[in-house]
Order: C-alpha cells, then structure tokens, then sequence
C-alpha cells in the first residue's frame, strides 16, 4: 500500500474511532437526575424515555457505522473499484458513460446496503418511540421519487462535471466550479415550486391571530414577507421544525403542521423570528459565500490529484481517470473536510445564538423563545445533556440549556 492509501485508511480509521468515543462520553454524559430548567416540562416518564432514544439511536449507529466500515474494505482491498471499472469498459466505449456507469454503480449498491437500515429506523426504532406517521406506500414513493430526481437532474450534473474535469487545462476546473455553482443556485431557486412538492403539501398559512401576528413582527423589523406556508409534516413525523427555503419570488417561510398544533402564537413568532434573524445577520449569505469558497478550494486541490497514478494504485486501479480520481480524491479529501465542517459547526453555533438574541430583543418576549425551545426538545426528545466532546463534533447548534441561558443573559441586559 502506498502513502495515499495508508492516509486514508488511517482517516477512515481514525474517524470510526474518533466517533466511537464521542458517541460513547456522550452516553456517559446522560443524567439521571431532570434538569431543573425542564421540570414541569418533562415528566420522569418522559425523560427517560429521551435518554432511552439517544441509546437506542446510538446503539443503532454503531451496526450502521461498523457494517459500513466492513463493507467498504471488503470492497476495497478485494479489488472491487478495478472490476467495477473493467465492466464499465466492457460496456461502454466513452469514458463520460463509462464514468456515469461506475460512480452510479456505487450509488446505488450503497442505496441497496443502507435501504434495510433505513426501514429499521423509520418503522421500528421511530415506531416505538411515537414519531413514525409514515406507511409503506408513502415510504416506497419517496424512494421512488428520489431515484428519478436523482435520474433527472443528478446523472446530467454528473456528466457535465466529467466532461468539464476531461479537458487537460487548467481553467476547466475554474468552469466545472462555476457550472456548480449556477446549477446550485437554478435548484435553490425552483426547489420550493418544483422539487418539494413532490414529496409534501404546501399550504398558505390561513388567516386569524398567528398570520397577522407574524404579519405584524415582519413588518415591524422591515421583513418583506409575502406569504408563509404550512407543511404536513404529520404526514411522517410528528416532530416539528421551521425553515427557510428559496430566494427571490420562490423565497419560502415553511411552518410544520405539527409545530403549529404545539405551540402558542407567541411562541411561533418567536421561532419564526429566530429565521429571520438568521436573514437579518446575513448567516444565510455568509454561509453561502463559505460554501462557494470552499467548493473552490475543493476544485483546486481536485485538479492536483486527479489524475496522480498512485492515488488510482491506493484502489488497485491501472487506469487513470477522471470518474475514478474525482472518487478518490473525496475519500482523500475526507479529513480535511471532517476540520471544516468542526469549524462550520462552531460558526454555525455561533449564529444561532445570535439568532436567538435578535428573536429576545426583537419580540421583547425572551420567555417566548425559552418556552418554544423546552417545547421542541420534549417533542422530539431531545438528549437534553450530550457530552461536549460530541457537541464539538457534531451539532450545528448549541445544547438547549446553553441557548436558554444565553437568551436568559439578554433578558437580564433588558
């Protein structure tokens, strides 16, 4: 094995280890005793059976991750990236079809492989702890739908990018950088009037108190706010969110049924405030700025290894190509990327909570916020105590008894 398959067997290692541990302090972590800012919220019932969700949750993604770790060395160093690429060969005489084959290939045994875990989770694991609303049929056409997304739009972004990446100049990658960008955006933009849809039922928010409320904070803070949608998010789960989707004239506020049935009118301004805050604090731009910069960075680096003979020996593979380099180089890729996203998680905590003091400030009803969010964590239930080594690497927003007691800081400064 040659120095770029021990680097990144030892990241795949390292992080299957690393993951380990932080799921396991993180069930360490776990209280007994119901935090003294949910009582009355929680009953004991109900808190054991939050900690009893994040075990089984746990427990669930060690089989996962192990099987997936298996899988992926036996494939490896059984010389299954050659083989697949000599049926491509066999098959199709473009390297742009030949490149669609092999990568859509792996998809797709991956999709098969995680299909029966993703049927656990949903209609066992979700089943038994009351969030599961989702039946086989509707199950079935999600999939169904996502494979012809995946047909429709993934394979031609695919061979666009395999066309760009084929030519030898440099600025190809300049070109198949800016190609994903405009694509990104075209699919950011329709998304809310083509793609989502397709899977959920978007209705505008019908008037009375809450939709001249939340009327009433926009233009109090000089939102331009045209209509807010209601999801039937029901139709899965019965966890609630809210989200921001689109821009321009497809710009979306999306409220879940399920949060609406939960909450006060309060509250929801509150959540909803929190969104625009997001707005307002430019977080939205500046992590789309981030993204573009770092998908450049990304490009750049593709353009020095693509095409280096060992990366391909580290699999095994005689042939240099562009399909297979642009594979390896992302698991080549993967340790660096790990870096990054700790370091968009911390941002992106960082932006929540300045988020949630622009929703306290803005409302002048910190309570609200504090109410919603002890209101969310017990509806979903929520691990109210992770460990910090788990938050550090995985949550994108701070634990909910940090939020409470930063927007309970704002309150004070009132």
């Amino acid at each position: 094995m040659n120095i770029y398959g021990i680097i990144i067997l030892s990241a795949i290692i390292i992080g299957f280890v690393v993951d380990f541990i932080a799921d396991n302090l993180n069930i360490s972590n776990l209280k007994k005793e119901l935090p003294k800012e949910f009582v009355g919220v929680y009953d004991d019932e109900k808190y054991s059976k939050s900690q009893e969700y994040t075990v089984v949750n746990t427990k669930f993604g060690y089989i996962t991750t192990v099987f997936g770790f298996v899988v992926t060395l036996t494939f490896w160093f059984s010389g299954g990236f050659p083989w697949l690429n000599e049926i491509g060969k066999s098959l199709f005489q473009s390297e742009i079809a030949r490149g669609i084959f092999f990568i859509s290939a792996l998809l797709i045994a991956n999709s098969i492989i995680e299909l029966p875990f993703g049927i656990y989770s949903t209609f066992v694991i979700e089943e038994k702890f009351g969030f599961n609303k989702t039946t086989a049929k509707t199950y079935i056409l999600d999939l169904l739908k996502s494979i012809l997304l995946s047909v429709v739009i993934g394979l031609p972004v695919l061979g666009l990018l395999l066309y760009l990446l084929g030519n030898s100049e440099l600025y190809a990658y300049g070109l198949a950088w800016l190609a994903t960008v405009i694509i990104g955006l075209i699919i950011q933009y329709i998304a809310p009037v083509v793609f989502l849809p397709l899977f959920n039922k978007f209705v505008p928010l019908e008037d009375g108190e809450l939709k001249s409320a939340i009327f009433n904070f926009a233009e109090k803070v000089k939102y331009p706010l045209k209509n807010i949608f209601v999801m039937d998010g029901s139709k899965r789960s019965t966890k609630s969110n809210a989200f921001f989707i689109g821009f321009g004239k497809n710009k979306r506020i999306v409220l879940f049924d399920t949060l609406i049935e939960k909450h006060s009118v309060d509250e929801l301004v509150s959540i909803l405030a929190h969104e625009i805050g997001h707005f307002k604090k430019r977080h939205i731009l500046t992590g789309t700025i981030i993204g573009y910069i770092r998908l450049a960075v990304i490009f750049c680096l593709l353009s020095l290894f693509i095409h280096q003979k060992g990366l391909h020996e580290a699999f095994f593979m005689n042939d240099i190509t562009i399909y297979a380099g642009l594979l390896f180089f992302g698991m080549l890729y993967s340790p660096i990327d790990l870096f990054l996203s700790i370091y968009s998680n911390i941002l992106s905590r960082k932006h929540e909570y300045e988020a949630d003091k622009y929703a306290a400030i803005n409302t002048g009803n910190p309570e609200a916020m504090i109410n919603a969010l002890k209101k969310l964590s017990e509806h979903n239930l929520s691990n109210l105590t992770p460990h910090p080594f788990y938050v550090f690497l995985h949550y994108s927003h701070p634990t909910v008894l940090e939020r409470i007691e930063a927007i309970r800081r704002v309150k004070t400064e009132k």
